[in-house]
């Protein structure tokens, strides 16, 4: 059923969208930053006093430093939520990285909050009053989840997402959600309905996708903590371009009922959830805190595993990690490949031991992956983007031009999978090792529209492996990272792009992420590791 003109509708959503900051969260137009100001995330302390000392001061904390002073009362869940709720609206003025609001809905339930601690003295669970975005995807009652395309506008949830039900037992605050790109499918956050979100360390970079309004958010300090998803990796891509923490858990960790997906019914890979940090405390903080709601009792496709104690068992263990220089399609650009190199040579002084890790079988991993998601032709999302006349965006010609595979087909890609997952199990447990250290893309972060390989992270889901990207100190010198120039061979014709494309002045200063990557279901030991990990490099 047609709901009428995709653009119409977009321009309208925005209108929406704009008009549901309020006038006093809204920058002045003398205190706007120069189109050409590309960092931003300093403006809320330089912006001459829009902001106050104290929103400065909550919206500067961590959700670990949080959470005890709103436990003990010594903040309010109100004046919490309405600092974050300010920065946030301000976030999206300065890098459109939001896609809905519901600021009254948050306060409303902050002074509810507030009430139940003044008069139990107890706390609602172990989030209480913490202010926490979400991912589009994510459904909250009476809000769109639009996952970038025009036909889901005004189509509001009538239901929570059952993650969203799980936090907010546990006391969250949900007061905005975030934007993504067209069906949620495309590695940077850009969209025909809200638009591109754009990296608030440079406008000119990108914050990755799909979760990018996410990262861009948290990066700008106007969320203490959010949760983003990932099938290829739409969690960690943002997390590299933005600096930050994040973790791919394996399938079963958590809960991902009643959430919209841009390939509903695609299953061959399986999208999975994760929070987007400043710290890996608050990482570890909320995946204990997820998974110790048992949401196997909610979600019956979680498994029954609790948050189980591993750091005992690596306590004075030194680890094996092979490191993964290139994935044999795209080489990392050079601050990645130095950032490590680095990284391993610190991890070999601290006595670990490193060893190389071959490319080997990563091509065939991701041939896999990109055959899983174009299986239907692209037919699921060309449905929905035919009810608006919405067009193609041009990252997703792959989609547009798909064939669509039999059910014979599909079933013997099933099987090539699983050998595949053999194969490699087969190769990482005869190496004895404890980790992989990678690059989580070939970028620190890209120009805006130059995003061309999901490589290093697509793979990890294809094998259901847990990975954590986290920001590896190094960041990128334009006097030192310098392109490799003519006489460098590429491994493919991507990776000439990448190469040629790659410029150290438009990433001078940019953070650079690297990833660690464990066996399937090992979430807890991917934390531990990787806080020996950042100890040797620190």
């Amino acid at each position: 059923m047609s709901k009428g003109n995709w653009e119409e509708i977009g321009a309208k959503k925005r209108q929406q969208l704009a008009s549901s900051i309020p006038a006093e969260w809204r920058i002045p137009p003398h205190l706007q930053p120069a189109d050409d100001e590309d960092d931003v995330t300093g403006f809320p302390e330089r912006s001459g006093g829009f902001f106050t000392p104290s929103e400065l001061a909550i919206t500067s904390q961590t959700a670990s430093e949080l959470l005890p002073k709103l436990a003990s009362g010594e903040l309010t869940s109100e004046a919490v939520t309405r600092a974050f709720c300010k920065r946030a609206a301000v976030a999206h003025q300065l890098v459109n990285c939001l896609s809905e609001t519901c600021f009254d809905r948050a306060l409303a339930t902050a002074k509810r909050l507030d009430l139940h601690l003044a008069h139990t003295g107890k706390t609602v669970g172990p989030l209480h009053g913490l202010p926490i975005s979400l991912k589009d995807n994510f459904h909250l009652v009476g809000l769109d989840s639009t996952v970038g395309m025009s036909a889901h506008v005004d189509d509001p949830a009538p239901h929570d997402a059952v993650l969203a039900d799980l936090l907010q037992a546990a006391g969250a605050v949900f007061y905005v959600k975030t934007n993504v790109p067209t069906a949620m499918m495309i590695a940077e956050s850009v969209n025909h309905v809200f638009g591109r979100t754009v990296n608030p360390r440079n406008r000119k970079l990108t914050s990755g996708g799909s979760s990018g309004g996410e990262s861009a958010l948290i990066l700008f300090k106007g969320s203490p903590l959010g949760v983003g998803t990932d099938i290829g990796g739409s969690l960690r891509i943002p997390a590299a371009c933005t600096g930050i923490f994040t973790l791919k858990p394996s399938f079963g960790r958590f809960p991902t009922l009643r959430c919209r997906s841009g390939m509903p019914g695609q299953e061959a890979v399986q999208s999975i959830n994760g929070p987007l940090t400043r710290t890996l405390e608050d990482l570890e903080l909320y995946s204990r805190t997820v998974v110790g709601a048992e949401p196997w009792k909610l979600d019956p496709r979680c498994l029954p595993i609790p948050w189980r104690p591993v750091g005992p068992q690596l306590q004075g263990r030194k680890l094996k990690i092979a490191v993964m220089w290139d994935d044999g399609m795209a080489l990392p650009t050079p601050p990645v490949t130095r950032a490590l190199r680095l990284a391993a040579e610190k991890l070999a002084s601290a006595g670990h031991e490193i060893t190389a890790w071959s490319s080997e079988d990563q091509t065939a991993g991701y041939d896999l992956l990109n055959q899983m998601f174009l299986a239907d032709g692209g037919r699921a999302i060309a449905r929905e983007l035919e009810r608006t006349g919405e067009p193609w965006r041009p990252e997703m010609q792959m989609y547009a031009d798909a064939a669509e595979l039999t059910t014979l087909q599909c079933w013997h890609m099933h099987l090539e999978r699983q050998a595949y997952q053999k194969r490699y199990l087969d190769r990482w447990l005869g190496a004895g090792i404890d980790a992989v250290l990678c690059p989580t893309t070939p970028y620190s972060s890209v120009e805006n529209g130059k995003f061309r390989h999901v490589g290093y992270t697509g793979v990890w889901n294809v094998l259901d492996y847990a990975c954590i990207s986290f920001p590896s100190g190094v960041s990128v010198d334009k006097a030192v990272d310098v392109a490799l120039g003519d006489t460098y061979k590429p491994l493919s014709e991507t990776d000439r792009i990448i190469q040629t494309e790659y410029d150290p002045e438009a990433v001078h200063g940019m953070p650079v992420n690297l990833q660690l990557v464990a066996q399937r279901l090992e979430e807890e030991k991917c934390v531990e590791m990787c806080k020996v990990v950042l100890d040797a490099i620190s």
